[in-house]
């Protein structure tokens, strides 16, 4: 990163960054809720079925490229010659965003004209329409990445963190105004689906435009002249090609086991005899689940952006403090919270699928889907502990590993089990890619993650939370039955049943001090489970 700033200045806007990513992610969860409820399961796996393949192209260029070019031009700042360093820093940039958009040409055009052909391969060819308004987010892919990429590298991440809320706020705006506006008109399920499809390439627009504008305001429109030594550009585009793979790698994970779902699941279970209807709904409920595994691994997400690049910056220092214990820390906390959350969830599912989702059918099916938050929360956190360290080959291979698992057996566990197995194959694969990421890193640092007593600790907490809530779910739902709706029972008896479940679950870990009250300091918002955890061990 560029020494030219302060590095208070940078925590600040790293700070912002953090807390700008982490209400992106709940808001792109809970928006699918109110949604959902607009169109119905059938409209929801319209939808569901588009989303990942427009989806990665946001991702690779928020996530991977924007991050990659910032690396790339941070490297190039180290330079000490102003005017050498001035015109690689061009010629990076030029060579980049010409790479970028014969990159998305390329892409807009298999998108656009071979949209009728990617329908039928999902087995549903009135899905091109979707696709092809969709196709048009990847046009905004190279702009965004280089003015994204430009600010982070000189440590300016408050335009970037604005253009992120903004962009999805319109895009969440978009999407549930325009559906409620066709569900009361046309009625038209696919009319709703197209529309939300539109929703994000307007959120990336607005986004595209803001950050244009704060770019001109700051540095106006400068330029360059032509370099004196001319610089190959096949390195630079070879460099920001594999850093936006690699740095990306971990969030299109889930992207791509969605687009596995999004290319086999409906197919096969047309193939299994389910009729036409039958099988959207349940694929679309099957994708209920999606949304509860993204604010499942918000806290994983938190720790990898708040907890990781410290120890980045403490692995590649040769003296001072050790790395070890923030990375025994990142790897319980992963452990503790992405396991309560997966429990909890599924100890209250059959209440919160139909709190949320209007029925509680194939809960079974969900309770088994959000068991993935465990190993997702691992492997979020892992890959960018790795980055830190420098190694991206190996944690690619493994999420590869994982991801090839999920194209082999998706379609035969499907034909067994329904969409029961699809949702095992992606707990399979994820546990592959969790287990070996341990392996690597433990092998690379030679280090303990956690005692034994740590998990014996964790052990008890959650059986603690099991028995409370099992037992309160009984009372309730036996009470309020007879006096309240199916739904609106479902709602109480599940809220009331998370915040016991949640109440219990800390309690129990302050009690143990699964953490110390020192490494809950370090936590995105811990601070206050600190002062509980002195408060409640300090009583006799």
């Amino acid at each position: 990163m560029s020494q030219r700033f302060g590095m208070k200045s940078y925590m600040k806007g790293a700070a912002l960054l953090t807390i700008a990513a982490l209400i992106v992610k709940v808001l792109s969860a809970i928006y699918r809720v109110p949604f959902q409820n607009l169109v119905g399961d059938e409209g929801f796996y319209i939808y569901q079925q588009v989303y990942p393949v427009i989806s990665i192209f946001v991702v690779w260029t928020s996530s991977g490229f924007a991050i990659a070019i910032s690396k790339m031009l941070a490297d190039n700042d180290c330079i000490v010659d102003t005017i050498e360093r001035n015109q690689r820093r061009s010629t990076i940039m030029r060579v980049v965003f010409r790479y970028l958009t014969v990159l998305s040409l390329l892409f807009f055009a298999v998108l656009f004209g071979g949209a009728e052909k990617i329908a039928q391969l999902m087995g549903d060819a009135q899905l091109a329409p979707l696709i092809r308004s969709g196709s048009f987010v990847v046009l905004v892919m190279p702009a965004l990445a280089i003015l994204k990429g430009g600010f982070q590298s000189r440590g300016i991440m408050e335009p970037i963190a604005y253009a992120q809320v903004l962009e999805q706020a319109v895009r969440v705006t978009v999407i549930l105004a325009g559906t409620f506006i066709i569900m009361t008109t046309t009625k038209s399920l696919y009319g709703a689906g197209e529309m939300a499809v539109i929703g994000t390439v307007i959120g990336e627009i607005t986004a595209l435009l803001l950050l244009a504008y704060i770019s001109y305001k700051r540095f106006g429109l400068k330029l360059t002249k032509l370099q004196l030594h001319p610089i190959s550009s096949l390195p630079i585009v070879k460099e920001v090609t594999w850093l936006s793979l690699s740095v990306s790698m971990s969030g299109l994970l889930l992207l791509g086991y969605q687009l596995v779902d999004s290319f086999t699941i409906y197919s096969a279970l047309i193939d299994n005899g389910m009729n036409p209807t039958m099988a959207k709904e349940t694929k679309g409920i099957y994708d209920r689940g999606q949304p509860l595994v993204q604010l499942g691994v918000v806290i994983a997400s938190s720790l990898s952006l708040a907890i990781v690049p410290l120890v980045a910056h403490l692995s590649k220092k040769q003296e001072g403090r050790s790395a070890v214990p923030f990375i025994q820390l990142t790897y319980k906390a992963s452990i503790l919270f992405g396991w309560s959350a997966a429990l909890g969830l599924m100890l209250v599912m059959p209440y919160l699928n139909e709190m949320l989702f209007k029925t509680n059918t194939l809960s079974e099916v969900l309770i088994v889907y959000v068991f993935q938050i465990v190993p997702l929360s691992i492997i979020l956190t892992f890959t960018a502990i790795l980055q830190g360290y420098g190694k991206l080959k190996k944690p690619a291979l493994f999420l590869m590993l994982g991801f090839l698992l999920k194209m082999i057996l998706n379609v035969r566990l499907i034909g067994w089990l329904g969409v029961l197995g699809a949702a095992i194959v992606n707990d399979i694969g994820l546990l592959l890619t969790a287990i070996l990421l341990i392996i690597y890193l433990k092998t690379l640092t030679g280090i303990q993650l956690a005692s034994v007593d740590f998990y014996k600790k964790v052990g008890t907490a959650s059986f603690s939370m099991a028995v409370v809530v099992l037992v309160w779910l009984q009372f309730v739902s036996a009470i309020l039955s007879h006096s309240l709706s199916s739904r609106m029972v479902a709602m109480v008896t599940g809220l009331t049943a998370v915040s016991i479940g949640a109440f219990v679950m800390l309690t129990v870990i302050a009690k143990k001090r699964v953490l110390m009250e020192k490494e809950w300091y370090l936590l995105p918002f811990g601070r206050r489970m600190a002062v509980y955890q002195l408060w409640l061990n300090s009583k006799k």
